[in-house]
């Protein structure tokens, strides 16, 4: 009789191929775009100290100086998440990996605020997208785009944010938080998607499938981990109750006290809010207070999109940026 090596024994482990710009075409076939070849777009990283560098995706073959729209994504996810809402706008653009997140560097103190975070990627706008006329972010990365606003102002001339307000709390996140606290890791592709599935009713299987080659990586023993930095997502999409920006008050009232409230009445640029129809994490109380801090304040109103609006209704989204960009 002759014994097996590990080898011999062991099934082999199914690998799946990840070509990052090579299922532009899937998007463009999921959502009737018109596709006449992989579009201009590139990875750049920019150093931002501490030896850690912010990556982002550049669309279009302009100079820095031309670029027309910066694009921040929300917590757990990365910059390929706009990928069919910038195909179907057709204008230069740079969408940014926040730190902890995509091909950016993790941050050694975990301090992931919105704060931190728009300090971070003001180095990278200035650097690769210094002239954009509009930031759009969404989220965790509307967040930060709100501070980028305050924090350095000469980066934003136009700011849209995307189904958030500083009236965020547990409550209204509680779908996206229980998704990003579940497993790190899953023993296959299978899994993590069937996962991704349950927690994303209103998105199609090929787009999740394409979320995930982007948001998650094959390990050597053919298991799957997310790539962003979880020590971070306590504290993004759900900060704690007696954290900037948190409250479980059912009023504005109380809400107001946040300091992030406060920054966002100093918002001095042109502001677009946009809510998901279907999404809890924006009320009517949060946009009654942002309109009573912003009075100049528009808010749309995207049907059938969840929280997660470029990944519902992407093609909504891009004219809704096509107009606000003029």
């Amino acid at each position: 009789m002759v014994a097996m090596s590990d080898a011999e024994s062991s099934p082999a482990i199914e690998r799946i191929p990840y070509d990052e710009f090579g299922l532009f075409h899937e998007n463009a076939a999921e959502y009737g775009l018109t596709y006449d070849g992989p579009p201009a777009v590139q990875r750049a990283e920019v150093a931002v100290g501490d030896g850690r560098a912010v990556s982002a995706l550049v669309w279009g073959d302009v100079a820095a100086d031309e670029i027309e729209v910066v694009f921040v994504h929300g917590g757990s996810q990365n910059a390929h998440t706009w990928d069919t809402t910038i195909m179907a706008l057709g204008r230069s653009a740079v969408a940014v990996d926040l730190p902890g997140h995509g091909h950016s560097g993790w941050r050694g103190d975990g301090a992931y605020s919105p704060m931190n975070l728009a300090d971070d990627i003001a180095v990278a706008i200035a650097s690769l997208a210094p002239n954009a006329r509009l930031v759009v972010g969404m989220s965790l990365g509307g967040l930060t785009s709100m501070e980028l606003a305050v924090r350095h102002p000469h980066l934003v001339r136009s700011l849209v944010m995307i189904d958030i307000t500083p009236g965020v709390n547990r409550a209204k996140t509680k779908a996206v938080v229980d998704f990003v606290n579940g497993p790190q890791s899953f023993p296959s592709f299978e899994s993590l998607l069937a996962r991704t599935q349950e927690h994303n009713p209103t998105r199609s299987e090929s787009s999740l499938r394409r979320g995930i080659l982007h948001n998650a990586k094959q390990l050597d023993d053919g298991s799957w981990q997310w790539r962003y930095d979880r020590s971070s997502h306590a504290r993004s999409e759900a900060p704690e109750p007696d954290a900037p920006g948190a409250t479980d008050a059912p009023d504005a009232t109380v809400a107001a006290l946040s300091p992030l409230w406060d920054d966002f009445e100093r918002i001095a640029c042109p502001l677009v809010l946009v809510r998901g129809s279907l999404s809890p994490v924006v009320d009517d109380d949060d946009v009654a207070e942002a309109r009573r801090r912003q009075p100049a304040l528009e808010v749309e109103v995207v049907d059938g999109a969840g929280h997660s609006i470029q990944g519902d209704r992407p093609v909504e989204l891009a004219a809704l940026v096509a107009r606000v960009l003029g």
